[in-house]
């Protein structure tokens, strides 16, 4: 098993690529501790990781205050014993344009996809120092890199994303803690689903209009980012820091 012994920490493992990715890492012999803004939807994940054998605890909580992410990492290392992995999957689906935000939705995705981001990691690190070595994915997206019509919001803050994961690659590479990206195109997931009933579209409507903007001329589906995660996570890329890793089917490159 290639996470044998480790402890690994998935945030937003309430749904989508979170649950998906506590269940491929328990799979490889994780012990998981998973978080969620949802508290039935983080135990009813955990529930699914504890019958593929893994060892779990859920933790319901808000990583935009910092009392939540702080209590992630000490019931990790109470639990467990320490910490190895990271993964800041959390995120908000905010979307506007710089026109219509307001500032209340620009401090929520901000709060969640940036500012969460960096608390969770703030609190899992002195961990990851006192092992010697360590493993951040942070959930990106190909909207970190491209335009998307009224998306400002959410594209802001996975640019940002992006770019402090190279930040945090930098400033921890001393301490042999890798930090990487994954950044998902279009996926299969509930907030795909919330995206095109938004739009006024069946599901096949917008896989038709969707899918031919891959080179696979396919949506993604949660596990394929769930493996690419796992990857990142794992010794096999113990010489791969500060990349974004494009799970998009070619999206960006077209």
């Amino acid at each position: 098993m290639r996470l044998a012994n480790k402890v690994a920490i998935v945030t937003g493992a309430g749904a989508g690529i979170g649950r998906e990715t506590g269940i491929r890492l328990a799979e490889e012999g994780a012990k998981l501790v998973l978080t969620d803004i949802s508290e039935a939807g983080v135990r009813a994940a955990a529930d699914q990781v504890a019958q593929v054998g893994g060892e779990v605890i859920a933790i319901p909580g808000d990583i935009s205050k910092e009392a939540d992410a702080y209590r992630i990492s000490e019931l990790a290392v109470t639990r467990f014993g320490g910490l190895d992995i990271l993964v800041n999957n959390a995120a908000d689906f905010t979307t506007f344009s710089v026109e219509d935000a307001t500032v209340e939705q620009w401090q929520q995705v901000l709060g969640v996809n940036v500012i969460g981001t960096a608390l969770v990691s703030k609190h899992a690190i002195p961990h990851m120092k006192r092992r010697g070595k360590g493993s951040i994915v942070n959930l990106a997206s190909m909207s970190g890199v491209i335009a998307q019509p009224n998306f400002a919001t959410y594209n802001s803050s996975k640019g940002a994303i992006m770019l402090m994961t190279r930040c945090m690659a930098l400033d921890l590479a001393p301490f042999n803690i890798r930090v990487n990206s994954v950044c998902p195109g279009c996926i299969f997931t509930s907030a795909t689903e919330r995206e095109w009933i938004r739009m006024g579209f069946t599901k096949e409507q917008w896989v038709a209009k969707m899918a031919p903007m891959h080179m696979l001329n396919r949506i993604g589906d949660v596990r394929e980012v769930a493996n690419a995660i796992l990857f990142l996570a794992s010794d096999e890329a113990s010489f791969i820091t500060a990349a974004d890793l494009m799970v998009d089917g070619g999206y960006v490159a077209r």
